[in-house]
């Protein structure tokens, strides 16, 4: 019984690199923590200069003080930084287009989608269009001679192309409006090109273009046909993910991941073409991604960070930003290497997490037939920030079919590492209103935790729909996950708190869902804790605007009610869920988590023999459900079946009032 969020193929995570919510709105606020505001003016004079080498000089400068410096990009955001930069960009110098580019590919990385929304607001896209065809004549002269190719094609092969080719998957992933004018773009062969010649090309602008590759193809026909039905493109795609990169080729290995992940993006690949034949999910994707997510330790890749940081900071740093000295574009110090390492070390992860969570929204194969959205409304142009639906699908219904536990038990492995991955370190949160000491690596692993909580999530819908019974081992391993998740919830902290941080939030919004589906799959298992009960009711009471949230709470606390020696939070809970039940004129904007709780209460007490049944019957439980049996139809006929997933909706809604009504007449047949 009851409803859940679909198991979804997410979009990206493209979250601030450097985050600025610690900081209070507005640009007042920027200047007052920024220490650089004062070189901003004449950064910003420069670049309209009739001098090349100021403008050249200003566009550096800007990457350079941005640079871990949320203040200081707000404040030339509220300047029209991004508008000045993008002008460039047809400048008539091309060292000058070189660095602009670089500039705004610094902020689009940093800035995440919002600042990416503004690129694509303010055209970026025309230019970069005419770009494309100027690097693409630069890696021919490059690749045909590279010694003998002029420094121009060099500095483009190595510059431009590596940041034009960055903000096309950036801007891929911002809004389909973007993705429609990309897709116009034939950015395929193009991107192709620098894997095909990845032995001769600087790495970082091959990662740039499979990664592109990779979000082109997420769930985009027009790029995905073009890829899958080209042999030569498949081979290639095929020969990177056979590779063997070193044990410290990080570069590598996140190269590996990515053509693995477009891969699976473009399969099935049609007959006869490379690949054909493999099961890429089974044979190329798991074994890849199981032994990576399991490498890694996130506290102490966050120790070793917070050490190189501490070791960077007792280093005097020397600014000049006189025309003398040109700031620095790409030399950087060891330390600052090391940290980029670790860095692309942690979105390697995050990558294999994305992809391995829309492995799981796949299962189990095709046997679960297609589902409604359960009455979210979708944008028409999908342009939310986040990238992601929050639908609600039909779960475990007694037509689901039943998937043999062979094609669940290869997933099982994989609840150990996801659940390491979910556990915050020092950098995760840092407290609010405070900076983090590395914002890079806080940002990463804020991802990486959200991603293996979809990830979790997906995993144990797919056990729930799976219908298969328990062995006593699995059922010993429900109370150590169950365990897990609250030791990182604990970790994150209490949510209800008013300085709780966005991505506090969002932590406890999405383990919400992981714990509603741990739940089910354990129902009769877990031990509900007197604490995390009363915690879970709050929450789902502070959840008034949200009412998917709420659901998935009232859900949860509906299987833990169901735990047969724990009467006295079986009576806390029922309590709870009457209380619920709607007296007089029905709230429509709650009707989910109403239907939620009724439903609840006809699931939790459906067997008169089960030893917490004594509370049904001392609480006067059946009084509240017969006044809430005439709520509750106004409540269904109150369902808009033409707003999306209203039909659904409404039809769930009319089961369970009739479930309602026949559970009335059968308990009262009872004559308990």
């Amino acid at each position: 019984m009851g409803k859940s969020q679909k198991k979804k193929a997410m979009r990206r995570h493209n979250p601030m690199r450097v985050p600025d919510n610690h900081l209070p709105p507005g640009l007042s606020a920027a200047a007052e923590t920024s220490k650089k505001k004062d070189q901003i003016p004449p950064i910003l004079q420069k670049m309209e200069s009739t001098d090349p080498a100021e403008r050249k000089w200003a566009c550096v400068a800007v990457s350079n003080i941005i640079q871990n410096d949320p203040s200081t990009r707000r404040l030339l955001q509220g300047k029209n930084v991004v508008g000045i930069l993008i002008t460039r960009l047809s400048d008539s110098e091309e060292e000058v287009v070189v660095d602009a580019a670089g500039a705004l590919r610094n902020l689009c990385i940093d800035g995440g989608y919002e600042l990416c929304g503004e690129m694509y607001n303010k055209n970026v896209l025309a230019p970069l269009k005419t770009l494309v065809p100027k690097i693409a004549q630069a890696l021919s002269q490059y690749l045909e001679n590279p010694k003998s190719a002029p420094e121009s094609a060099q500095k483009i092969v190595y510059e431009m192309a590596d940041s034009v080719i960055t903000m096309f998957w950036c801007l891929s992933e911002t809004s389909n409006k973007a993705l429609n004018t990309i897709n116009q773009a034939n950015l395929v062969p193009f991107l192709i090109c620098f894997l095909v010649y990845r032995e001769k090309l600087p790495l970082s602008a091959v990662a740039s273009a499979a990664q592109c590759l990779y979000v082109l193809t997420d769930d985009n026909p027009p790029a995905t046909e073009e890829l899958r039905t080209n042999g030569s493109y498949t081979s290639v795609l095929w020969s990177i993910a056979q590779g063997q990169p070193a044990a410290d080729d990080v570069r590598g290995l996140t190269l590996k991941v990515l053509a693995t992940g477009t891969l699976r993006n473009i399969s099935p690949l049609p007959p006869l073409t490379v690949a054909s034949a493999v099961d890429i999910e089974d044979e190329i994707v798991l074994p890849l991604l199981q032994p990576l997510l399991a490498s890694i330790s996130l506290p102490e890749v966050s120790q070793q960070i917070q050490t190189l940081v501490e070791k960077q900071a007792s280093v005097p740093q020397i600014e000049s930003l006189s025309l003398k000295h040109t700031p620095k574009s790409d030399n950087k110090s060891p330390t600052e290497l090391e940290l980029e390492c670790f860095e692309n070390r942690l979105r390697t992860i995050q990558l294999g997490l994305e992809i391995l969570t829309s492995v799981c929204a796949t299962l189990p194969d095709s046997e679960i037939p297609p589902e409604d959205d359960g009455g979210e409304e979708e944008h028409e142009d999908g342009d939310e920030m986040d990238g992601e639906e929050d639908v609600d699908a039909q779960m475990a219904t007694d037509e689901t079919p039943t998937t043999s536990r062979s094609n669940l038990s290869r997933f099982a492995f994989l609840v150990p590492s996801l659940l390491s991955l979910i556990e915050p370190t020092h950098l995760s949160f840092p407290p609010p209103g405070s900076p983090s000491i590395h914002p890079p690596t806080t940002s990463a692993l804020g991802a990486i935790h959200l991603c293996a909580l979809e990830c979790l999530n997906n995993l144990f819908l797919t056990l729930v729909t799976s219908r298969q019974s328990l062995t006593d081992a699995e059922k010993s391993r429900g109370a150590t996950i169950w365990g897990s998740l609250w030791t990182s919830l604990e970790k994150v902290g209490d949510p209800r708190v008013a300085k709780s941080t966005k991505e506090q939030k969002l932590f406890w919004e999405a383990a919400v869902g992981v714990l509603w589906g741990v739940s089910i799959v354990f129902k009769g298992v877990i031990v509900p804790e007197e604490d995390q009960v009363q915690l879970l009711m709050s929450l789902s009471d502070a959840y008034t605007e949200n009412d998917q949230m709420k659901v998935k709470l009232v859900g949860t606390l509906e299987c833990l009610a169901q735990h047969l020696q724990s009467i006295s939070a079986n009576r806390t809970i029922a309590s709870y869920l009457v209380s619920l039940l709607p007296a007089g004129t029905p709230d429509q904007a709650s009707v989910e988590s109403t239907l939620q709780a009724a439903s609840a209460l006809i699931d939790i007490y459906s067997d008169e023999t089960a030893p917490y049944d004594i509370n049904f019957r001392e609480d006067g439980i059946l009084g509240g459900l017969v006044d809430a049996v005439e709520p509750i139809r106004k409540l269904v006929r109150g369902i808009n079946k033409k707003r999306p997933g209203g039909i659904e909706l409404k039809r769930r809604g009319e089961e369970i009032r009739d479930n309602l009504v026949d559970f009335i007449k059968y308990r009262r047949s009872l004559r308990l």
